[in-house]
């Protein structure tokens, strides 16, 4: 069931976390509006600057009261506060429900509605309502409603409370420490965000110099040595030798298997290609053995002279390892 409040009436909550909801309708002339939050404590003022939750300190510390942001709906524009009423401190005994106006009368400002919502209910009819008019006119700030305890649990009471100088003037009666000094780091002293249509824009940042590139690694280059300083002297790498196979010996007896390009004894059945013959059949190239007596020098080796029966000549050398092998 929703309540319909009017100014000073109260109604319990069984809910333990509340949306505050400010809804108004826009328009020609119609200021920006805008939801704060602020928690007093037993004395009726706030604990420090950190109690103020508004545009410039959207989140309460301890996590408790936040600030949701604007939205349309429908032909009306809203901003909300948020409330986990469960988790508030215990120091905490109020939380008061506020709207601005940005410097603007709320005679302009139509519709004025603060409606608290169950948040763990979606899309459920709202607790209560309440119409929030102002009493002459020239409020720029108005108290819409409060929070408060009674015994363990919470209530919400309709206000209405007006003040003609504005938020600051609202935080400053309520203990907020505003510095009007230029460049303070008060709450207050913060530009409003882009989402209000009064917000000036922020300095657009400057791109960022990019970074140099590294230079490109270049070949090392061998350190200079001067004229008197003694030049280190690299060790030449051994030439390998060419290795050739040296013929083997002539063998004493006759092989098996005679090697080629050596003259060879006469085999018994078929004597090898070009070695010394037979004396019938003179091996073609080479000195042949002393003929037989009466052999004529038509039968000797082609190309050599007749072997000579006496003493073997001194000076005769044999080719190595046969012609094939001679230098060309």
């Amino acid at each position: 069931m929703t309540h319909a409040m009017l100014k000073g009436s109260n109604v319990p909550l069984q809910a333990t976390t509340v949306r505050a909801v400010l809804r108004w309708t826009p328009g020609q002339g119609v200021p920006d509006i805008d939801a704060s939050a602020l928690l007093l404590g037993s004395d009726g003022r706030v604990r420090s600057d950190e109690d103020f939750v508004f545009y410039n300190q959207p989140r309460h510390p301890s996590g408790q009261v936040w600030r949701l942001g604007k939205k349309r709906v429908a032909e009306s524009l809203t901003d909300t506060i948020q409330t986990d009423l469960s988790g508030v401190e215990p120091s905490v005994g109020r939380i008061l429900l506020v709207a601005s106006a940005d410097g603007t009368a709320f005679d302009r400002v139509r519709s004025l509605r603060i409606l608290l919502h169950d948040a763990t209910a979606a899309d459920a009819e709202p607790l209560a309502y309440f119409d929030v008019k102002p009493e002459t006119g020239e409020e720029t700030a108005l108290i819409c409603g409060e929070l408060y305890r009674r015994g363990d649990g919470w209530k919400f009471r309709a206000l209405g409370e007006g003040y003609s100088n504005g938020l600051q003037g609202l935080a400053t009666d309520f203990g907020i420490s505003v510095d009007e000094s230029e460049g303070a780091d008060g709450p207050m002293s913060p530009p409003r965000p882009e989402s209000s249509p009064s917000a000036p824009a922020p300095p657009t940042p400057a791109p960022p110099t990019p970074a140099p590139p590294a230079p490109a690694q270049s070949t090392p280059v061998p350190p200079t040595v001067g004229p008197d300083e003694p030049t280190a002297v690299q060790p030449l790498r051994p030439v390998p030798e060419i290795s050739r196979p040296l013929p083997p010996e002539q063998p004493v007896g006759v092989p098996a298997q005679p090697a080629y390009g050596y003259p060879q004894q006469p085999p018994a059945a078929q004597p090898a290609y070009g070695y010394p013959q037979p004396a019938g059949r003179p091996g073609y190239g080479y000195p042949q053995a002393p003929a037989a007596a009466g052999v004529t020098g038509a039968q000797s080796g082609y190309g050599y002279p007749p072997p000579v029966t006496g003493a073997p000549d001194p000076d005769f050398r044999l080719p190595p390892q046969g012609p094939q092998f001679l230098g060309r």
